[in-house]
């Protein structure tokens, strides 16, 4: 019998105490790791005086808040929402989608600005779309100072409301004190 030129290593052959040493290891690396963090970086901003507040605010949230929804014994739930500055003054507004959280069907949405009142709290300042239209709203975004959405709808109420068979993109905008809202040419669809 031939005997091999290398013995048998004994770190060769895993053991379950191989694992727990290693987790331990990576666990003290990670924590070591957090502990000797690097400030951050910081750079000169630009002076302005939108600069500070826009960088310094927190957009209002939506937990318990109450939406002007009608949703009889089922709740309101918020489906989507974004926020940014809107009317320009360096505080963030968020925008959110809302429908009645119905069984069954396509519950119609509503689109709603929020922003912080003046005891910090926040407050719903603007309905961009109200329910009772029954329209239903995708591919929301706020960008640019402004709010995008495409809004599907209904020609009647023949029209089943699984299937809508109205289509436009629109855009709601802060101007003179008030949300405009605008359909670009040659976005309606049928």
């Amino acid at each position: 019998m031939q005997q091999s030129a290398v013995p048998e290593l004994a770190h060769t052959q895993t053991r379950p105490i191989h694992w727990v040493a290693t987790a331990a290891a990576v666990a003290g690396v990670m924590a070591l790791s957090s502990l000797l963090q690097s400030n951050p970086a910081t750079a000169a901003q630009p002076a302005g005086p939108r600069t500070k507040a826009a960088h310094t605010a927190t957009a209002p949230g939506t937990a318990g808040l109450d939406f002007p929804i009608a949703c009889g014994p089922v709740k309101a739930v918020v489906r989507k929402k974004a926020s940014g500055d809107l009317d320009g003054d360096g505080n963030p507004e968020t925008v959110a989608v809302v429908h009645c959280d119905a069984p069954m069907g396509t519950p119609p949405d509503g689109v709603y600005v929020i922003t912080r009142a003046s005891d910090g709290k926040p407050r719903v300042v603007a309905t961009l779309l109200a329910p009772k239209t029954g329209d239903t709203v995708s591919d929301f975004a706020v960008r640019d100072g402004a709010v995008t959405a495409t809004v599907f709808g209904y020609s009647s109420d023949d029209v089943p409301r699984c299937c809508p068979d109205l289509t436009d993109h629109v855009k709601w905008q802060w101007k003179n004190g008030s949300f405009v809202r605008s359909t670009p040419a040659g976005t309606h669809s049928v």
